[in-house]
């Protein structure tokens, strides 16, 4: 697929993410599913997709890939273990909006430390990407008056970790580890908090109708794959694109479907966000084809 590859792993990670963002919420809602037993059966999940990358492919058991590998995974699975401490003691409305922000430190980081060159219409696309992101957590944000707390700091954190979460995966495959290995070792950090998620559980999450385990399993099953396309492009693409673009374009998915399902309309903020988000996405995109130099990882295999 050549060196823009990353464009094709981008787009299937906007599709999954997408469409698990627009249904992600149906097992709390329907069946008041506790969020700690979403995020074990997602940790399960990760195993079908670990196992199908690994198919075929060299599995890297040397100490530095071992050090990304599960830094990435414990990253992105600490920050979703914090994010529902979070949500117990602060509102979402306002939460979201400050984890939405997390690709701004993927790109300051891909910036500062990977020292990435982006042209003058990537830099448009970029900025455009981050604005519209925002622009998807402003109804969320402007239902009540800012109330600091505890929660604020849980935020940041989530924020902080997913963002550098994405900045890792492009260090380990500038550092020669493979798409499959990155993923395993995510897995395994998974699985590896999932005694911790029942720890913080309250009450017994095995009371319930079987359809509740049943459709968490198919959502986050595409969020787990989803992952794996994330790992797949920020290998083969630059971070301070991929990062901005893909949270930028997953939203309008999810808007998409939940206006054709739910009947929720987008507000005039959401609907800015889309065409900013489009209009972003379009220039990085452009830029990276005309510049033509876009590092296919050595790792990939």
């Amino acid at each position: 697929m050549g060196n823009k590859s990353w464009i094709i792993y981008a787009a299937l990670l906007v599709v999954f993410w997408g469409v698990w963002g627009a249904f992600s919420a149906l097992p709390t809602q329907i069946y008041r599913y506790p969020d700690q037993m979403v995020y074990i059966i997602w940790a399960f999940t990760m195993l079908i997709p670990c196992y199908f990358s690994l198919r075929h492919k060299r599995f890297d058991r040397r100490a530095i890939a071992a050090f990304y590998g599960l830094l990435i995974g414990l990253a992105g699975a600490g920050g979703q273990l914090i994010l529902f401490k979070a949500l117990t003691i602060g509102p979402a409305y306002l939460i979201f909006p400050v984890v939405s922000i997390s690709p701004v430190i993927t790109v300051l980081l891909a910036l500062l430390i990977l020292r990435e060159k982006v042209s003058r219409v990537g830099w448009a696309g970029v900025v455009l990407a981050l604005v519209s992101i925002i622009m998807f957590s402003v109804p969320d944000s402007t239902k009540a008056g800012l109330q600091f707390g505890a929660w604020l700091m849980l935020a940041v954190i989530v924020c902080v970790c997913w963002g550098s979460q994405a900045f890792l995966m492009k260090r380990a495959a500038n550092a020669g580890i493979n798409d499959a290995s990155v993923f395993a070792y995510m897995t395994i950090s998974g699985l590896l908090l999932v005694p911790l998620a029942f720890l913080t559980m309250h009450g017994n999450g095995f009371d319930f109708s079987w359809k509740a385990p049943a459709l968490t399993t198919a959502i986050q099953l595409l969020n787990a794959i989803g992952a794996l396309f994330l790992v797949m492009a920020m290998s083969r693409g630059k971070a301070v694109i991929v990062a901005p673009c893909t949270n930028a374009l997953a939203p309008i998915l999810t808007i998409v479907l939940s206006l054709a399902f739910y009947r929720a309309f987008p507000s005039v903020w959401s609907v800015s966000g889309i065409v900013l988000a489009l209009c972003g996405s379009t220039l990085m995109v452009y830029s990276e084809e005309a510049a033509g130099t876009v590092p296919l990882a050595a790792s990939v295999r």
